[in-house]
């Protein structure tokens, strides 16, 4: 290797990060001994915010797009290193890439059932389950208060508090509801926006935005359940009880009215013989008559 060669690598001019996988929030840029030299080129991709540190002091955010590092656009940096005579000499810094985009489909869910009161029950024990969404929205922040100096921070990493976070809120939430448990199926949509709405501020405190919150299923112990079926099944009797009388009312109406029409019938008939006898016996009692005359 010649000495320009040499020289050329001890400085860094190309800063971007490809990212390889579904799960990486922070990734530290490996300047390792390099310097980045005066005009290296920033390559920020869509969905991604890179952070550069002075002395671990949060200095320049710059967002997606292509940059050329020079005084102009490094504003914060440039005054915190006081280079106020030009930005001629390579400088060190820490740069961080934060993945912007959604991590979908996080599960949450109740380790064990989590007691709360019911309007019509009473004491029951719940347990709850579904899946929700995040991304970042304040890299600074998320960087001061979770990530840290970590040099690679995954979803894996903060999983288990955001898990944590969601079943304590959501289960709250779903008491200070007062939707009946027999009800909660049919409400799934409504006690999802209640739960959003509780927890999304606790994550924007970690620089993150919780984008979707979803119910997938919630349980009760299987007496609880026996007794609701039961509760079901009673339910069921009386309706059947129900119909069975309008079936019975049914029944005698049209009975009465058959009847009714055969007792008009039968009266009728009885009527129509009467006449035709009282018809006959006149024409016999005129012929005889006339037989004598």
């Amino acid at each position: 290797m010649g000495l320009f060669d040499k020289l050329k690598n001890e400085f860094i001019d190309i800063i971007e990060w490809v990212d390889a996988t579904q799960d990486t929030i922070v990734w530290k840029f490996p300047r390792y001994q390099n310097e980045i030299k005066m005009n290296a080129k920033l390559t920020v991709r869509e969905s991604q915010v890179a952070l550069f540190l002075n002395e671990g002091k949060l200095a320049d955010v710059f967002q997606p797009g292509m940059y050329t590092l020079t005084t102009e656009n490094m504003p914060l940096m440039s005054t915190l290193k006081g280079w106020k005579y030009g930005f001629n000499s390579p400088f060190k810094a820490d740069v961080y890439f934060f993945n912007t985009k959604q991590f979908t489909n996080q599960k949450w869910g109740t380790k064990n059932p989590v007691m709360i009161r019911d309007v019509e029950f009473g004491p029951v024990r719940l347990r709850a389950n579904g899946n929700y969404a995040f991304r970042i929205k304040d890299a600074a922040l998320f960087y001061k208060e979770v990530s840290g100096s970590n040099p690679d921070f995954d979803v894996e990493q903060i999983v288990d508090q955001l898990r944590n976070l969601a079943v304590t809120r959501g289960m709250d939430a779903i008491a200070e509801s007062k939707i009946p448990i027999l009800d909660l199926t049919q409400n799934y949509d409504e006690v999802s926006k209640i739960i959003t709405e509780k927890i999304r501020p606790e994550f924007n405190e970690l620089g993150l935005e919780l984008t979707k919150f979803l119910i997938e299923n919630v349980s009760v112990p299987s007496e609880v359940e026996a007794a609701i079926d039961k509760r079901s099944s009673m339910g069921i009797i009386g309706n059947l009880g129900a119909f069975n009388q309008y079936q019975a009312g049914v029944s005698m109406e049209n009975a009465s009215k058959q009847e009714g029409g055969n007792i008009m019938g039968a009266g009728f008939g009885a009527g129509m013989g009467m006449g035709m006898a009282n018809q006959m016996g006149n024409a016999f009692q005129n012929q005889k008559f006339n037989s004598q005359h």
